[in-house]
């Protein structure tokens, strides 16, 4: 059975990352890579799709599949703002969820982040809670929500938080056992190739994936 992916947030790191991997697996025979500016990637099985996420009938029109795979997400000092950061790890997310359901999409699969908590008094990790809530909300047949730990890999851009929290995460992933293992470092090819076998399991109901899980579920994990 053939299946049809829908990437948003597909040109970030773990996006990427994820179109790569359903490319790789047959099973899919189209994959959407839907965003703001397209992917310096061609394949034939490869739709760049390029939009404005304001732009509703543009979405109503991009969104059709059979499993939304949303890894679009940003940082405060990156988007300029609280309110921008919202618009684009909240309502972006939200707003695709509506009209992929209207669209009769099946399964909607989220990259959310370890402690996120709608009642959190940490901004990042309320807004991402209540971006889960939302999903979990719409009615889609199959809800999987994975909450990675600090997520390792080559980035376009330079941050240099991430760079000096990769070197104290080095250091200290020993240290990170029984449940502590959860906040370990995860790298993206591990939580894109998670996503892409969660996809193909087709299992209902709301499913919540914490970091150590992803790296279980993984094929690519580290031995």
């Amino acid at each position: 059975m053939s299946h049809t992916a829908i990437v948003i947030g597909a040109t970030g790191l773990t996006g990427s990352c994820l179109v790569t991997t359903l490319l790789s697996d047959p099973a899919f025979s189209v994959v959407k890579a839907v965003g703001r500016k397209p992917m310096p990637l061609e394949h034939p099985r490869l739709q760049n799709i390029t939009l404005s996420f304001a732009d509703t009938a543009a979405l109503q029109e991009a969104l059709h599949g059979d499993a939304l795979f949303c890894c679009i997400g940003t940082t405060i000092k990156k988007a300029g703002s609280k309110k921008a950061f919202m618009e684009v790890d909240l309502d972006i997310p939200l707003r695709c969820a509506e009209v992929a359901k209207r669209n009769g999409v099946k399964q909607f699969l989220l990259i959310s982040a370890i402690g996120a908590n709608a009642a959190a008094r940490n901004f990042y990790l309320r807004i991402k809670g209540q971006t889960e809530q939302g999903v979990a909300r719409s009615g889609f047949e199959s809800t999987h929500i994975f909450r990675p730990s600090f997520i390792l890999g080559e980035r376009q851009e330079f941050r240099l938080g991430e760079q000096i929290g990769k070197g104290l995460m080095a250091m200290t992933t020993f240290l990170l056992q029984g449940k502590l293992k959860k906040y370990r470092g995860i790298e993206a090819a591990v939580i894109a190739d998670a996503m892409r076998k969660i996809a193909l399991q087709q299992v209902k109901g709301t499913h919540i994936y914490e970091s150590d899980e992803i790296q279980s579920i993984s094929d690519n994990s580290p031995a």
